[in-house]
Parts: structure tokens; sequence; C-alpha cells
């Protein structure tokens, strides 16, 4: 008869990665020569995971005879009070001779990625494991059929949603310009042409707010694949979380390594984007590429190498695939953050007058751009018919009815503690740097904070006098407000560059 320890929940979030804990003197540890960080194979009933052990110790909060499971763990296992579990070694990952492979310079086939994302799901592979595989596939590691043959198997190992053969239009950004939340505005318009635009959306993975966390602030996005069918068949679109869905999800695991590393791999990047195209149904794909010096995408040869790429793997896997290059030389909008950018969301979609022209003028190119690729089009008319469906109000109210059908809207509310930035001198603003703005954002709190980020006061280009307000910073708590705003001190001179030349 196996040997069994009875299961206690730890409380202890370690999001997807699923974690053990078990006494250092606990008799399964000892005969099984388990320690620290050894990956255990867990039995309970008819159910399985494989987790990482972490040992306490002596006199510390945990039983000899208990084990303790992470969060994940516990909820991955269906665990209830009074379950006992067995204990083991598991099969080491078939997936391990293709990392080390990579990791040398190999370049890797098919079933290479096959296994690797199989293992992955199987949580077979260590967050160390991982961790070696976006290392290795960093930069430019992955070639073009590399590339390929990454997206088919990411897409391969979830579900792909069926619209019975009719076009489905979708848009994503590369990311690396701050406020750039144009995708809400677009699925509207795009929605209320009578289009289908099932917009799946990231949380931030390096940034102060992904579009699902900016939707968030508005509306529920954790959707299951029934419930965003039932708002697309209702609405012609919606704008949810791709998380909660199964569709490529190992690339959840990716960004969750990704995130910390903060480093971007040109493969994996047009991987996770490509594979959630289609997955989610779509036919007809449009890609921004803001280019900028601060931006993810830092040069017109950078956007040339992953715009090709793009193209290419969209080709591969059946996705008409559209690009489309922007300014990616300063945040657009004024907020930054959740529930900043949805304020600007909403005031471009209400007409307000002070709404950001910036973002309202992206938002129609792209939308423009989608209804000229959409079935039925004639001539370059799609950017004076999204324009039409804007002022009109009728994007407005489809974007309500997209709200409401995902579970209802709600007020994204402002933070209670703000300070603003001051300009030293007078002179004219010459540039912002996105990358620093946004660490601003992010030590202030969001996205994790709903409300926090930074609200911008001036433009590029723009006078200032000396002592005139240049930015917000938004937070939750005094704390938070002191961290980012100690760091916005330090690098006052770098965030929004100054010219002194008044003349």
């Amino acid at each position: 008869m196996t040997e069994t320890l009875a299961l206690v929940p730890s409380g202890i979030d370690t999001y997807r990665q699923p974690v053990v804990y078990m006494h250092e003197d606990c008799h399964i540890c000892r005969a099984e020569g388990f320690a620290a960080e050894t990956r255990i194979r867990i039995d309970l009933r008819d159910r399985w995971i494989i987790a990482t052990l972490n040992v306490v110790a002596r006199g510390a909060w945990l039983a000899v005879d208990q084990a303790a499971l992470s969060v994940s763990a516990w909820q991955a296992l269906k665990a209830q009070a009074g379950d006992r579990a067995g204990f083991s070694h598991p099969e080491p990952p078939v997936s391990s001779s293709a990392i080390r492979a990579k990791v040398y310079g190999g370049r890797l086939r098919q079933e290479d990625f096959a296994a690797i994302i199989g293992d992955t799901l199987d949580s077979r592979l260590s967050d160390l494991d991982l961790a070696a595989f976006i290392t290795a596939s960093a930069g430019n590691r992955l070639d073009e059929r590399e590339t390929v043959a990454l997206t088919r198997e990411m897409q391969a190992a979830g579900e792909t949603l069926d619209w019975g053969g009719q076009t489905v239009l979708d848009k994503h950004c590369v990311g690396g310009l701050p406020g750039n939340r144009t995708t809400p505005i677009v699925v509207a318009i795009i929605a209320a042409a009578g289009h289908l635009i099932p917009k799946t959306s990231s949380r931030a993975i390096t940034s102060p707010a992904g579009t699902a966390d900016t939707m968030e602030a508005m509306a529920p996005v954790a959707l299951d694949a029934a419930a965003l069918r039932k708002v697309v068949e209702a609405e012609g679109g919606c704008v949810v979380w791709g998380g909660g869905l199964n569709l490529s999800p190992a690339d959840d695991h990716f960004i969750r390594i990704e995130r910390p590393l903060d480093f971007d791999s040109v493969g994996q990047l047009v991987a996770s984007v490509l594979s959630k195209k289609a997955a989610v149904g779509a036919t007809d794909v449009l890609i921004d590429l803001p280019v900028g010096p601060t931006a993810k995408v830092r040069s017109a040869q950078a956007a040339a190498a992953l715009g090709s790429r793009l193209s290419a793997v969209g080709q591969a896997i059946g996705l008409r695939v559209a690009l489309h290059e922007s300014d990616g030389t300063a945040p657009v909008g004024r907020g930054i953050g959740p529930a900043l950018e949805a304020a600007d969301v909403l005031a471009v979609l209400r007409r307000a007058p002070a709404a950001p022209t910036d973002l309202r003028d992206r938002a129609l190119d792209l939308a423009g751009r989608l209804l000229d690729m959409a079935p039925g089009a004639s001539g370059k008319t799609g950017r004076a018919r999204a324009e039409k469906l804007l002022d009109s109000g009728a994007a407005d109210a489809k974007f309500m009815a997209i709200c409401a059908a995902q579970g209802g809207f709600r007020d994204p509310g402002e933070a209670p503690q703000r300070a603003e930035m001051l300009a030293p001198a007078a002179g004219y603003i010459t540039a912002i740097d996105n990358r620093l703005i946004a660490r601003i954002a992010k030590l202030a709190g969001a996205p994790r904070q709903q409300r926090a980020g930074v609200r911008l006061l001036v433009r590029v280009g723009e006078p200032v006098e000396t002592g005139q307000p240049l930015y917000e910073i938004h937070a939750e708590t005094t704390g938070e407000l002191a961290y980012a705003r100690a760091y916005a001190e330090a690098h006052a001179a770098g965030a929004l560059r100054l010219s002194e030349d008044t003349a």
C-alpha cells in the first residue's frame, strides 16, 4: 500500500506553479530522498499533478504527517479537507533534451515543440526549465521554421473556436507604448459595423496595463469559451482575457516566466500572438507595430523584420495578416494604468470635448484598415465609415452593449492618492521616455492596483512654465505613492525631456 500524507491548504498563492510543502522530518521525504526544489508527483483519487517541493523546518507551522499545497495545487487536485495523497518521483520530462539542445544553439523540430508544450501543460517542467527555454529562445534565436512549428503546437494544445466559415476580424498591438489602448474602441466600431471581432487580450507582461486589465476596469473579462461565444453571437464582438480560455493555454505559462525576466523573443512573440488569433477563429488580422526609440520595436529595420516574420508565419498557418506601422515615440492618450486608460477609452467613445485626439485618431486608423479588409469593402473608405460610426454614437452604444453582455458596465473610478510632478524650468517638451513613464506607473501599483498609474498633463512639443504640472502619479496608498514619486524625482530629467529654448 502506497504511503500517504494528509493534505492541508497552505493558503500560499504561487500563481500557476504547483508547490507542495513538507516537514524536513517527514518519513516520505526521507524514504524517497526528496529535498528542496525536488519535483514530486502527487496522486489523489483519479487526479495527479507534479509540484515543486519546499521544505519546512522543525518547529514551524507544518506537522510531520502533513503535506501543505499551494492554492494552485489544491485547486488542480480538487482536494478537500481530510484527503490523503500519495507521493512519488515523476518520470523525467521528455522535453528536457530538446530544451538542452536549444540552449546549445540547436534547431528544434515540430515534435520537440510538441513535447515542450505538453510537458509545460502537465507541469512536468519546473520554472528553471521554462526559464532556460525562454532564455534560449530570446532575441532572434527561433528561426522562421521553428516559429511556425511553435505557433502550430501552441494552437493545437487548446481549443480552436469555429465560426461557421464567417470572416472573423482581429487586431493586435505588439506593445511597448504606454496608454495605446485602441482595442476597446476598435472592437466597438467593428462590431457596430456588423462584423465579427471576438477579441481575446492579455494582461500586462512588462507594462502598467494590458488590454484585459484596462477592460476589466469597466466590465468582467474572465469568461469561458461558451460565455465568449454567447457575447459575440449577441453583439458581434467582445474584449475578454485570453488566460481564462483554453485557447493556446501554454502561452500563459510562458508569459508568467517572461514577466520577471523582462525580455522578449521575436519567435515567441509571433507564436504567442498568432496562435491565439488562430485559436479564436480569426481569418483576417491587423497587427499594429508602434516604432520608437523607447518602444518595444525601436527602429524601422526591427519593424520590417518583425513584420516579415508575422506575415510569413500567418500565411503558413492560414491567417491573412496585414501590418500597420505607427508612431511609437511617445505615450498615447493621457492615462497609463488600467483605470486611467479606461477613462481615456470612454472619453473617446463618448465624444467628450477633452478626449485625447491621438487615441481617437489611432483607433480610427486601425478600425478603418480592418473595415477595408472586410468582405464587400470597396476602395479606401474604411476610415470614413469608422469615423461616422464613432461620431454618431453607434460605437459607444455597441461598447456598452458588449459590457452588459460580458457581465455589466462599471465606472473605472480614480485613485485616492495623487501627486503632481512639476516642471523644473520653462521650455518645450521634446521627448517622453515610454519605459521610464511606464516604470513610474508600475511603481505606483499598476496594474495590480487597478486605479494606480500616471496621468500625463502635457504632450511632446508643448511649451511649459516653471512649476507647471507635467504629470500626476495616482496610487491607492501613501506608501506606493511615495515609492513612485521618489523614483520619478530621481529620473525627472529622463522621463520628460525639456528644452530650455523658449524662443
